[in-house]
């Protein structure tokens, strides 16, 4: 584990296309920002027992039987039932 110290405003960068930054820090809580591509899931490590649970017990959702447009895929239903935690 890489730990590092930093100020309000000091950003630090993983990989090409993560941003981390500190945008607070009040007592012994910071707030910080990420920004990050849409396909980067990104959760609170406390919720992430929860998601994997979730999608473990999730069953895939058989195929659509409407073809008038709309949802091409089976897979687009379920994605959508699945909650965006963080972004």
């Amino acid at each position: 584990m890489l730990v590092l110290s930093r100020k309000v405003g000091e950003k630090l960068v993983i990989g090409e296309n993560i941003t981390i930054v500190v945008n607070r820090v009040a007592g012994n809580r910071v707030t910080i920002g990420i920004d990050a591509p849409d396909e980067v899931r990104i959760i609170r490590g406390e919720l992430k027992p929860m998601v994997d649970q979730f999608q473990s017990q999730r069953e895939p959702a058989p195929a659509l039987a409407w073809t008038g447009g709309g949802y091409e895929r089976a897979a687009d239903t379920a994605v959508a039932s699945v909650p965006r935690l963080a972004k």
